[in-house]
Protein backbone atom coordinates (compact mmCIF):
# COMPACT_ATOMS: atom_id res chain seq x y z
CA UNK A 1 0.00 0.00 0.00
CA UNK A 2 0.98 3.71 -0.79
CA UNK A 3 1.07 5.90 2.36
CA UNK A 4 -1.89 7.89 1.30
CA UNK A 5 -3.83 4.41 1.15
CA UNK A 6 -2.80 3.60 4.51
CA UNK A 7 -4.07 6.96 5.75
CA UNK A 8 -7.15 6.47 4.16
CA UNK A 9 -6.98 3.35 5.80
CA UNK A 10 -6.36 4.75 9.44
CA UNK A 11 -3.15 3.29 9.51
CA UNK A 12 -0.24 5.35 11.32
CA UNK A 13 3.17 4.47 9.30
CA UNK A 14 6.51 5.20 11.47
CA UNK A 15 6.96 7.66 8.64
CA UNK A 16 3.73 9.80 9.51
CA UNK A 17 5.19 9.38 13.49
CA UNK A 18 8.70 10.83 12.44
CA UNK A 19 7.12 13.96 10.28
CA UNK A 20 4.66 14.15 13.28
CA UNK A 21 7.52 14.50 15.90
CA UNK A 22 9.57 17.12 13.55
CA UNK A 23 6.24 19.33 13.31
CA UNK A 24 5.17 19.47 16.50
CA UNK A 25 1.95 18.26 15.89
CA UNK A 26 -0.35 15.24 16.47
CA UNK A 27 0.05 12.27 14.58
CA UNK A 28 -3.62 11.54 13.53
CA UNK A 29 -4.09 15.31 12.51
CA UNK A 30 -1.47 14.91 10.07
CA UNK A 31 -2.80 10.83 9.35
CA UNK A 32 -5.75 13.02 7.78
CA UNK A 33 -4.70 15.77 6.44
CA UNK A 34 -2.79 13.03 3.80
CA UNK A 35 -6.08 11.01 3.45
CA UNK A 36 -7.81 14.49 2.51
CA UNK A 37 -4.14 15.17 -0.42
CA UNK A 38 -3.16 18.57 1.67
CA UNK A 39 0.24 16.86 3.05
CA UNK A 40 2.64 14.67 1.12
CA UNK A 41 5.48 12.78 2.60
CA UNK A 42 7.60 11.79 -0.89
CA UNK A 43 9.43 8.64 -0.56
CA UNK A 44 9.97 5.81 -2.83
CA UNK A 45 10.06 2.75 -1.59
CA UNK A 46 13.15 1.45 -2.54
CA UNK A 47 14.93 4.49 -0.59
CA UNK A 48 17.70 4.30 1.76
CA UNK A 49 16.87 3.04 5.40
CA UNK A 50 18.45 6.52 7.02
CA UNK A 51 16.29 8.74 4.33
CA UNK A 52 14.65 10.95 6.99
CA UNK A 53 10.84 11.64 6.01
CA UNK A 54 9.78 14.83 5.24
CA UNK A 55 6.50 16.14 5.22
CA UNK A 56 5.12 19.09 2.66
CA UNK A 57 1.87 21.02 2.78
CA UNK A 58 -0.70 22.16 5.39
CA UNK A 59 0.41 24.31 8.45
CA UNK A 60 3.82 22.35 8.32
CA UNK A 61 6.78 24.51 8.05
CA UNK A 62 7.65 25.99 4.93
CA UNK A 63 10.39 23.62 2.63
CA UNK A 64 12.92 24.48 0.15
CA UNK A 65 14.09 22.51 -2.83
CA UNK A 66 17.81 23.23 -4.41
CA UNK A 67 17.86 22.45 -7.65
CA UNK A 68 21.25 20.98 -9.20
CA UNK A 69 22.25 19.19 -12.37
CA UNK A 70 24.13 19.29 -15.39
CA UNK A 71 24.17 20.88 -18.85
CA UNK A 72 24.83 18.97 -21.88
CA UNK A 73 27.81 21.63 -22.44
CA UNK A 74 29.20 21.37 -18.68
CA UNK A 75 28.61 18.04 -16.95
CA UNK A 76 30.70 17.07 -13.96
CA UNK A 77 29.04 14.22 -11.45
CA UNK A 78 31.78 15.02 -8.76
CA UNK A 79 31.07 18.69 -9.46
CA UNK A 80 26.92 17.80 -8.99
CA UNK A 81 27.33 15.80 -5.81
CA UNK A 82 29.36 18.45 -3.87
CA UNK A 83 26.83 20.62 -4.83
CA UNK A 84 24.01 18.29 -3.22
CA UNK A 85 26.27 18.18 0.22
CA UNK A 86 26.47 21.96 -0.13
CA UNK A 87 22.22 22.05 -0.02
CA UNK A 88 22.13 19.51 2.82
CA UNK A 89 24.33 21.34 4.53
CA UNK A 90 22.57 24.80 4.13
CA UNK A 91 19.11 23.74 5.25
CA UNK A 92 17.50 22.13 1.90
CA UNK A 93 14.89 19.69 2.38
CA UNK A 94 15.40 18.61 -1.37
CA UNK A 95 17.19 18.73 -4.59
CA UNK A 96 15.83 18.10 -8.11
CA UNK A 97 18.43 16.51 -10.41
CA UNK A 98 17.89 18.47 -13.60
CA UNK A 99 20.52 16.45 -15.41
CA UNK A 100 20.50 17.18 -19.33
CA UNK A 101 24.32 16.14 -20.10
CA UNK A 102 26.61 13.40 -19.41
CA UNK A 103 25.56 9.92 -18.53
CA UNK A 104 22.13 10.64 -16.80
CA UNK A 105 21.31 7.79 -15.30
CA UNK A 106 24.67 7.26 -13.60
CA UNK A 107 24.55 10.76 -12.59
CA UNK A 108 21.03 10.29 -10.97
CA UNK A 109 21.76 7.30 -9.13
CA UNK A 110 24.54 8.74 -7.68
CA UNK A 111 22.73 11.51 -6.50
CA UNK A 112 19.98 9.03 -5.07
CA UNK A 113 22.46 7.16 -3.31
CA UNK A 114 24.09 9.79 -1.60
CA UNK A 115 21.17 11.56 -0.80
CA UNK A 116 19.93 12.07 2.83
CA UNK A 117 17.05 14.36 1.34
CA UNK A 118 14.08 13.51 -0.95
CA UNK A 119 14.83 13.43 -4.62
CA UNK A 120 13.13 14.96 -6.96
CA UNK A 121 13.74 15.22 -11.32
CA UNK A 122 11.81 15.82 -14.38
CA UNK A 123 11.67 12.30 -16.29
CA UNK A 124 10.86 14.19 -20.10
CA UNK A 125 14.35 15.63 -19.43
CA UNK A 126 16.25 12.58 -20.42
CA UNK A 127 13.96 11.95 -22.76
CA UNK A 128 15.06 14.83 -24.98
CA UNK A 129 18.76 14.48 -23.91
CA UNK A 130 18.94 10.88 -25.13
CA UNK A 131 17.16 12.21 -28.63
CA UNK A 132 19.58 15.11 -28.59
CA UNK A 133 22.34 12.99 -28.39
CA UNK A 134 21.35 11.44 -31.72
CA UNK A 135 20.71 14.16 -33.02
CA UNK A 136 17.00 13.29 -33.40
CA UNK A 137 14.12 16.29 -32.08
CA UNK A 138 11.59 15.67 -29.29
CA UNK A 139 8.89 15.16 -32.13
CA UNK A 140 10.56 11.89 -32.67
CA UNK A 141 9.58 11.11 -29.27
CA UNK A 142 6.96 8.05 -28.53
CA UNK A 143 4.50 7.81 -25.46
CA UNK A 144 5.99 4.87 -24.93
CA UNK A 145 9.49 6.36 -24.24
CA UNK A 146 8.02 8.89 -22.06
CA UNK A 147 6.79 6.51 -19.60
CA UNK A 148 9.77 4.35 -20.27
CA UNK A 149 11.83 6.80 -18.80
CA UNK A 150 9.44 7.82 -15.88
CA UNK A 151 9.15 4.12 -14.67
CA UNK A 152 13.09 3.56 -15.41
CA UNK A 153 13.91 6.74 -12.83
CA UNK A 154 11.23 5.73 -10.73
CA UNK A 155 12.87 2.41 -10.51
CA UNK A 156 15.88 3.93 -9.43
CA UNK A 157 14.18 5.60 -6.61
CA UNK A 158 12.97 9.54 -7.38
CA UNK A 159 10.57 10.02 -4.33
CA UNK A 160 8.75 13.32 -6.72
CA UNK A 161 8.96 13.80 -10.58
CA UNK A 162 7.46 16.88 -12.30
CA UNK A 163 5.16 16.08 -14.95
CA UNK A 164 3.39 18.64 -17.22
CA UNK A 165 0.14 17.05 -17.34
CA UNK A 166 -1.90 19.97 -17.09
CA UNK A 167 -0.70 21.45 -20.69
CA UNK A 168 -3.91 20.15 -23.03
CA UNK A 169 -4.57 21.65 -25.98
CA UNK A 170 -7.38 23.80 -24.39
CA UNK A 171 -4.81 25.42 -22.43
CA UNK A 172 -2.50 26.17 -25.41
CA UNK A 173 -5.66 27.84 -26.86
CA UNK A 174 -6.19 29.72 -23.98
CA UNK A 175 -2.58 30.86 -24.04
CA UNK A 176 -2.60 32.08 -27.63
CA UNK A 177 -5.90 33.90 -27.35
CA UNK A 178 -3.90 35.95 -25.06
CA UNK A 179 -0.18 36.71 -26.85
CA UNK A 180 2.42 36.81 -24.02
CA UNK A 181 5.85 38.79 -23.89
CA UNK A 182 7.97 35.90 -23.62
CA UNK A 183 6.03 32.81 -24.34
CA UNK A 184 6.71 29.63 -22.80
CA UNK A 185 9.26 29.13 -20.56
CA UNK A 186 9.12 25.82 -19.22
CA UNK A 187 11.75 23.31 -20.58
CA UNK A 188 9.36 20.37 -20.43
CA UNK A 189 6.49 22.69 -21.15
CA UNK A 190 8.13 23.70 -24.52
CA UNK A 191 9.29 20.38 -25.10
CA UNK A 192 5.64 19.06 -24.72
CA UNK A 193 4.16 21.72 -26.53
CA UNK A 194 6.39 21.45 -29.54
CA UNK A 195 5.23 17.55 -29.66
CA UNK A 196 1.62 18.30 -29.78
CA UNK A 197 1.88 21.02 -32.07
CA UNK A 198 3.51 18.59 -34.71
CA UNK A 199 2.05 15.42 -34.20
CA UNK A 200 -2.15 17.30 -33.45
CA UNK A 201 -2.14 15.27 -30.45
CA UNK A 202 -2.91 15.67 -26.94
CA UNK A 203 -0.28 15.34 -24.60
CA UNK A 204 0.36 12.03 -23.43
CA UNK A 205 0.80 12.73 -20.05
CA UNK A 206 -2.73 14.10 -19.78
CA UNK A 207 -3.99 11.49 -22.15
CA UNK A 208 -2.44 8.88 -20.22
CA UNK A 209 -2.40 9.82 -17.30
CA UNK A 210 -3.78 6.41 -15.59
CA UNK A 211 -0.73 4.38 -17.00
CA UNK A 212 0.97 7.59 -15.11
CA UNK A 213 -0.63 6.78 -11.91
CA UNK A 214 0.56 3.11 -12.16
CA UNK A 215 3.49 3.87 -12.18
CA UNK A 216 3.47 5.94 -9.40
CA UNK A 217 1.72 3.70 -7.07
CA UNK A 218 3.55 0.94 -7.77
CA UNK A 219 6.82 3.24 -6.10
CA UNK A 220 5.13 5.27 -3.97
CA UNK A 221 6.13 8.11 -6.15
CA UNK A 222 4.80 11.62 -5.47
CA UNK A 223 3.72 13.50 -8.38
CA UNK A 224 4.61 17.11 -8.53
CA UNK A 225 1.96 18.31 -11.46
CA UNK A 226 4.39 20.87 -13.23
CA UNK A 227 3.24 24.13 -14.59
CA UNK A 228 4.45 24.35 -18.13
CA UNK A 229 2.39 27.35 -18.86
CA UNK A 230 4.12 29.51 -16.00
CA UNK A 231 4.99 32.69 -16.61
CA UNK A 232 8.07 33.75 -16.90
CA UNK A 233 8.38 37.47 -17.14
CA UNK A 234 5.87 39.72 -15.24
CA UNK A 235 3.87 40.74 -18.13
CA UNK A 236 2.77 37.60 -18.60
CA UNK A 237 1.51 36.42 -15.12
CA UNK A 238 -2.01 35.14 -14.05
CA UNK A 239 -3.03 35.08 -17.77
CA UNK A 240 -5.50 32.50 -19.18
CA UNK A 241 -3.32 30.23 -20.28
CA UNK A 242 -1.63 29.69 -16.66
CA UNK A 243 -4.64 29.28 -15.37
CA UNK A 244 -6.42 27.21 -17.65
CA UNK A 245 -4.10 24.68 -16.72
CA UNK A 246 -4.49 25.21 -12.72
CA UNK A 247 -7.82 24.27 -13.53
CA UNK A 248 -6.71 21.48 -15.14
CA UNK A 249 -3.92 20.37 -12.39
CA UNK A 250 -6.80 20.32 -9.54
CA UNK A 251 -9.05 17.68 -11.53
CA UNK A 252 -5.52 15.72 -12.05
CA UNK A 253 -5.07 15.81 -8.46
CA UNK A 254 -8.42 14.55 -7.23
CA UNK A 255 -7.68 11.81 -9.70
CA UNK A 256 -4.36 10.89 -8.30
CA UNK A 257 -6.09 10.80 -4.10
CA UNK A 258 -8.53 8.16 -5.90
CA UNK A 259 -5.46 6.17 -7.00
CA UNK A 260 -4.34 6.45 -3.83
CA UNK A 261 -1.02 8.16 -5.06
CA UNK A 262 0.60 11.70 -3.68
CA UNK A 263 0.79 14.88 -5.41
CA UNK A 264 1.48 18.15 -5.25
CA UNK A 265 1.23 21.04 -7.37
CA UNK A 266 3.70 23.55 -9.07
CA UNK A 267 3.23 27.50 -9.75
CA UNK A 268 4.72 30.31 -10.79
CA UNK A 269 7.36 31.80 -12.04
CA UNK A 270 7.57 35.33 -12.09
CA UNK A 271 4.58 37.26 -10.24
CA UNK A 272 4.04 40.87 -9.49
CA UNK A 273 4.09 41.30 -5.60
CA UNK A 274 0.52 42.58 -5.62
CA UNK A 275 -0.82 39.12 -7.89
CA UNK A 276 1.07 36.26 -4.91
CA UNK A 277 -1.73 36.71 -2.36
CA UNK A 278 -4.72 35.92 -5.41
CA UNK A 279 -2.25 33.33 -6.95
CA UNK A 280 -1.57 31.22 -3.88
CA UNK A 281 -5.32 31.52 -2.96
CA UNK A 282 -6.82 30.69 -6.34
CA UNK A 283 -4.56 27.06 -6.24
CA UNK A 284 -5.73 26.24 -2.83
CA UNK A 285 -9.13 26.54 -3.91
CA UNK A 286 -8.95 25.44 -7.93
CA UNK A 287 -6.65 22.07 -6.27
CA UNK A 288 -8.40 21.50 -3.29
CA UNK A 289 -5.53 22.53 -0.68
CA UNK A 290 -2.85 20.51 -2.06
CA UNK A 291 0.52 21.29 -1.57
CA UNK A 292 1.61 24.17 -3.83
CA UNK A 293 5.65 23.86 -5.00
CA UNK A 294 6.54 27.76 -6.15
CA UNK A 295 9.80 28.31 -8.12
CA UNK A 296 10.38 31.58 -6.39
CA UNK A 297 8.07 33.39 -7.38
CA UNK A 298 10.07 36.67 -8.48
CA UNK A 299 8.74 39.97 -8.36
CA UNK A 300 10.89 41.62 -10.73
CA UNK A 301 12.87 41.03 -14.60
CA UNK A 302 15.26 43.16 -13.79
CA UNK A 303 17.88 41.95 -11.67
CA UNK A 304 19.91 39.33 -13.16
CA UNK A 305 22.85 37.98 -10.92
CA UNK A 306 20.51 39.23 -8.07
CA UNK A 307 17.98 36.72 -8.72
CA UNK A 308 18.07 35.03 -5.15
CA UNK A 309 17.10 38.01 -3.85
CA UNK A 310 13.94 39.16 -5.87
CA UNK A 311 13.22 35.66 -5.07
CA UNK A 312 13.23 35.16 -1.65
CA UNK A 313 10.81 38.31 -1.72
CA UNK A 314 8.49 36.69 -3.72
CA UNK A 315 8.86 33.23 -1.56
CA UNK A 316 8.16 35.12 1.84
CA UNK A 317 5.38 36.55 0.61
CA UNK A 318 3.89 33.37 -1.12
CA UNK A 319 4.34 31.01 2.02
CA UNK A 320 2.84 33.29 4.00
CA UNK A 321 -0.36 32.82 1.91
CA UNK A 322 0.08 29.47 1.81
CA UNK A 323 2.64 28.17 0.07
CA UNK A 324 4.14 24.92 1.03
CA UNK A 325 7.45 24.50 -0.57
CA UNK A 326 9.81 26.63 -2.02
CA UNK A 327 12.19 25.89 -5.20
CA UNK A 328 15.11 28.01 -4.67
CA UNK A 329 16.52 30.82 -7.50
CA UNK A 330 20.44 31.24 -7.37
CA UNK A 331 22.31 34.57 -8.23
CA UNK A 332 23.02 32.86 -11.66
CA UNK A 333 19.26 32.32 -12.81
CA UNK A 334 18.72 33.47 -16.29
CA UNK A 335 22.78 33.60 -16.73
CA UNK A 336 24.49 30.25 -16.57
CA UNK A 337 24.75 26.97 -14.41
CA UNK A 338 25.20 27.56 -10.65
CA UNK A 339 27.88 26.94 -9.18
CA UNK A 340 28.63 25.55 -5.96
CA UNK A 341 28.50 28.79 -4.16
CA UNK A 342 25.66 30.16 -6.28
CA UNK A 343 23.73 27.05 -4.96
CA UNK A 344 24.78 27.61 -0.94
CA UNK A 345 23.65 31.72 -1.74
CA UNK A 346 20.39 30.22 -3.22
CA UNK A 347 19.43 27.98 -0.46
CA UNK A 348 20.21 30.30 2.38
CA UNK A 349 18.09 33.19 0.18
CA UNK A 350 15.39 30.25 0.05
CA UNK A 351 15.39 29.25 3.65
CA UNK A 352 15.29 33.16 4.91
CA UNK A 353 12.52 33.41 2.81
CA UNK A 354 11.00 29.99 4.39
CA UNK A 355 11.64 31.15 7.81
CA UNK A 356 10.67 34.23 7.82
CA UNK A 357 6.92 33.03 6.27
CA UNK A 358 6.59 30.48 9.49
CA UNK A 359 7.62 32.93 11.91
CA UNK A 360 4.46 35.48 10.30
CA UNK A 361 2.56 31.72 10.43
CA UNK A 362 2.72 30.99 13.95
CA UNK A 363 4.26 27.96 12.92
CA UNK A 364 5.21 25.94 16.18
CA UNK A 365 8.81 26.53 16.60
CA UNK A 366 9.61 28.58 14.32
CA UNK A 367 10.80 31.31 16.66
CA UNK A 368 13.23 29.16 18.51
CA UNK A 369 15.90 29.36 16.62
CA UNK A 370 15.64 33.14 16.51
CA UNK A 371 15.18 33.74 20.37
CA UNK A 372 18.62 31.51 21.09
CA UNK A 373 20.38 33.80 18.93
CA UNK A 374 18.79 36.93 20.12
CA UNK A 375 20.07 35.50 23.95
CA UNK A 376 23.64 34.95 22.37
CA UNK A 377 23.52 38.84 21.01
CA UNK A 378 22.63 40.05 24.57
CA UNK A 379 25.18 38.53 26.12
CA UNK A 380 27.70 38.98 23.64
CA UNK A 381 28.53 35.60 22.74
CA UNK A 382 29.34 35.33 19.33
CA UNK A 383 30.40 31.75 18.94
CA UNK A 384 26.77 30.99 19.92
CA UNK A 385 25.79 33.60 17.39
CA UNK A 386 28.24 31.87 14.57
CA UNK A 387 26.49 28.70 15.19
CA UNK A 388 22.98 29.29 15.60
CA UNK A 389 23.05 31.47 12.33
CA UNK A 390 22.23 30.32 8.97
CA UNK A 391 25.42 30.74 7.46
CA UNK A 392 28.13 30.09 10.71
CA UNK A 393 31.59 30.62 8.14
CA UNK A 394 30.08 33.53 6.80
CA UNK A 395 29.26 35.32 9.88
CA UNK A 396 32.49 34.67 11.46
CA UNK A 397 34.76 35.36 8.63
CA UNK A 398 32.76 38.83 8.34
CA UNK A 399 33.20 39.45 11.95
CA UNK A 400 36.84 38.56 11.85
CA UNK A 401 37.99 40.55 8.87
CA UNK A 402 37.40 43.58 10.69
CA UNK A 403 41.28 45.47 11.19
CA UNK A 404 39.74 46.95 14.46
CA UNK A 405 39.03 43.71 15.96
CA UNK A 406 37.56 43.17 19.15
CA UNK A 407 36.70 40.07 20.85
CA UNK A 408 33.67 41.76 23.02
CA UNK A 409 32.47 44.14 20.30
CA UNK A 410 31.83 44.93 16.66
CA UNK A 411 33.53 47.65 15.15
CA UNK A 412 29.80 48.82 13.83
CA UNK A 413 29.51 50.36 17.28
CA UNK A 414 33.07 49.98 19.46
CA UNK A 415 33.01 51.10 22.68
CA UNK A 416 29.65 53.20 21.94
CA UNK A 417 27.96 49.43 21.76
CA UNK A 418 24.14 49.72 22.35
CA UNK A 419 24.11 46.23 24.59
CA UNK A 420 27.05 47.05 26.90
CA UNK A 421 25.51 50.93 27.65
CA UNK A 422 22.40 49.41 28.51
CA UNK A 423 23.94 46.74 31.11
CA UNK A 424 26.35 49.04 33.01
Amino acid sequence: MTLLEQAKKGIITEDMRIVAKDENREVEWLKDEIAAGHIVIPKNIRRRRDFHPVGIGNKLRTKINANIGTSPDHFDTKEELEKLKVSVAYGSDSVMDLSTGGDLSKIRKAIIHQSPVMVGTVPIYQVAAELLEKDHDIIEMSADQLFDSIEKQCDEGVDYITVHCGITKKAVDAMKKQPRLLGVVSRGGSLLIKWMKIHKKENPLYEYYDRLLDIAYKYDVTLSLGDGLRPGCLADASDAGQFQELITLGELQQGAIKANVQSMIEGPGHIPLHQIEANVRLQKSLCHGAPFYVLGPITTDIAPGYDHITSAIGGTLAAYYGADFLCYVTPSEHLCLPTKDDVREGVIAAKIAAHSADIANGIPGSMDRDNRISKFRSELNWEGQYKTSLDPLLAKKRRKASEDFSEDVCTMCGKLCAIKTSKS
